[in-house]
């Protein structure tokens, strides 16, 4: 028996336990039947080739029947063992406690909801929103309500087939060591007769408007320059939740804020988890901003925002100096953000010297640039939310948080909550748009001087797809063969750094080899040119992906040089990629 076919007995075997079980309900093995009887194996395949992971970040995957699908039976046993471990953890408490938020995606509400009873059943508080809401405002509740976990069902901005699950401890981080592995060691001993699913009633409070109000509150406290936007309220805006959560409170959020021209895509505040008006509701496409950019050239509007559908990444796009609708990647937002806080802080005297901000590995390096000519502590983590309020808890009583971000769109601006935040940042990007329209300038013209003043640097992500678990083996496969073959020259230019911290160490152009100081190893790679180039590679931790990051830096004396320098750096892309292979 050859290896696909010894895969596709072992699928079929544990299909058809699923079936022979009364302990799975009749649609599930309707739809398990159904790709038993498909002579075509390879829904079956990869439905049951392994058990869906619980990892660090918690649960992703495509929803239907299977032991790698997101379905009440996974769902279940990744709340039991975390139950489990809470219970273990927090034994000394009276009652132990935890937030349940979801997003607009198909089955989210169903899940939480079941969440919520076996939570419940296994003696735990529970305090369910009573709607979809933000990702950040659940880990706002964690805090808030003085809860010991926290869970969001939500994909963030994977397409509609997906959901997910992520767990947050009592900082309202997303979990870290020791506790991920310690509920990833419970979750894989759960077996689904273990899950209590029936839930007690008494148990489960309904949240909402409260923490609504309380959240929105200070959020508005991270205002920097209420005058301006006194004086700018009548900015136009134009806002999309591409169908998700964001509705609940960011036109509130702006509203609170003194922003009263805010114009909300219609067909976009529609709560839909089939996402019907774009192609991916990711606003990193440029495409989920189409309808968005339509309504604000038909109004003349100042800015366009939108927010994925958990409400935690922000993508935005402004005019240019020709006046044509130019999107802003992340990398930039963050500068953006970052620029705009450290220097109104330096001029409102609200800097007291303990200041710090965050960014993660793969996120421009004009960020340091910025933070060292401010001299504001910067520091470099992993990628991931979760890395950003390690660093922020880390430094606690120590030192004062103003702001951190990531390139793929995340940014966040306040401590209270401990996860990226679209409400926050979305408020905040109204009001830079208003301090620099109070300037008689526009968010492009700012770019534009961070470039002339820091120097031109410019980012471009690559993501090669590879689905499936042969997918899965060629990415391993690429990395192995990255450390097993070190890259010496990329695009011409030798590499004078790589750092490896999957293995915890940085080497010279020569093989000398020093420490890196990082919290735990990752499997990324990083090069550094002679020509202040940078490359970093990982593999997605929540999609079938491996992503190359590339920054490269050029000349920009002006304005007027920047279309020049982009061209310079894309031709430097292309010459990357062909180096690569990839």
């Amino acid at each position: 028996m050859d290896n696909n076919q010894q895969l596709i007995a072992q699928c079929e075997a544990v299909a058809k336990q699923w079936i022979a079980s009364p302990l799975y309900d009749q649609e599930t093995k309707a739809g398990v039947q159904q790709m038993l009887d498909n002579p075509d194996k390879t829904e079956l395949i990869d439905a049951f080739y392994r058990t869906l992971e619980f990892g660090t970040g918690g649960l992703r995957g495509i929803m239907g029947p299977g032991t790698n699908r997101m379905n009440i039976y996974t769902v279940g046993a990744a709340t039991q063992g975390l139950s489990n471990y809470l219970n273990k953890c927090f034994a000394q408490l009276p009652q132990i406690s935890v937030a349940i938020g979801y997003d607009c995606r198909n089955n989210s509400q169903r899940f939480a909801k079941i969440c919520a009873d076996i939570f419940s059943a296994n003696g735990i508080k529970v305090y369910l929103f009573d709607e979809m809401r933000p990702t950040p405002e659940m880990s706002f509740a964690i805090r808030h309500l003085h809860c010991q976990s926290g869970i969001i069902l939500t994909a963030s901005h994977n397409p509609k087939e997906y959901n997910g699950y992520k767990a947050y401890w009592d900082d309202g981080a997303q979990v870290l060591a020791p506790h991920d592995k310690g509920i990833i060691a419970e979750v894989n001993k759960v077996k689904v007769e273990d899950i209590k699913f029936k839930g007690n009633p008494d148990l489960i409070t309904i949240i909402g408007k409260d923490i609504d109000d309380e959240y929105l509150r200070q959020v508005h406290t991270i205002s920097i320059d209420p005058e301006c936007i006194k004086r700018q309220h009548d900015l136009k805006i134009v806002y999309t939740p591409l169908h998700g959560t964001g509705m609940m409170l960011i036109p509130q959020s702006l509203k609170l804020w003194g922003f009263d021209n805010v114009h909300c895509v219609p067909e976009q505040m529609v709560k839909d988890g089939n996402f019907p008006t774009v192609q991916s509701p990711n606003p990193e496409n440029g495409e989920a901003l189409t309808l968005a950019i339509n309504l604000a050239k038909k109004l003349d509007a100042d800015i366009v925002m939108a927010s994925d559908p958990d409400a935690d990444r922000v993508g935005m796009a402004c005019k240019n100096d020709k006046g044509q609708w130019v999107l802003i990647n992340g990398n930039q937002t963050a500068m953006i953000f970052l620029y705009y806080i450290i220097n109104n802080r330096i001029a409102q005297h609200k800097m007291k010297g303990d200041e710090f901000i965050v960014k993660t590995i793969v996120t421009t390096e004009m960020i340091k640039a910025i933070a060292d000519k401010n001299h504001i502590k910067m520091m470099d983590c992993y990628t991931g939310f979760k890395w950003i309020a390690r660093e922020i808890k880390l430094q606690e009583g120590k030192m004062t948080y103003i702001g951190g971000g990531e390139e793929s769109y995340g940014f966040l601006a306040e401590d209270f909550v401990r996860d990226k935040d679209a409400v926050s940042a979305c408020s905040l990007l109204a009001e830079i748009c208003a301090w620099a329209k109070d300037k008689g300038k526009s968010l492009y013209d700012i770019l534009m001087e961070i470039y002339v003043e820091y120097g031109f640097s410019y980012n471009k992500t690559v993501n090669i797809v590879k689905p499936g678990k042969t997918g899965a083996d060629e990415i391993k496969a690429m990395m192995d063969n990255y450390r097993k073959h070190p890259v010496k020259t990329i695009a011409g230019s030798p590499v004078v750094l790589t750092r490896d911290y999957q293995a915890l160490k940085a080497y010279d152009a020569d093989g000398k080899a020093t420490d890196l100081d990082m919290p735990e190893p990752s499997n990324v790679i990083q090069w550094f040119t002679a020509d202040h180039t940078k490359i970093s590679v990982r593999p997605s931790g929540t999609e079938p992906k491996i992503k190359f990051y590339f920054e490269a830096k050029t000349d920009m004396k002006s304005p007027a040089d920047y279309e020049h320098a982009l061209s310079v750096v894309n031709a430097k892309f292309d010459a990357i990629q062909k180096s690569l292979g990839i």
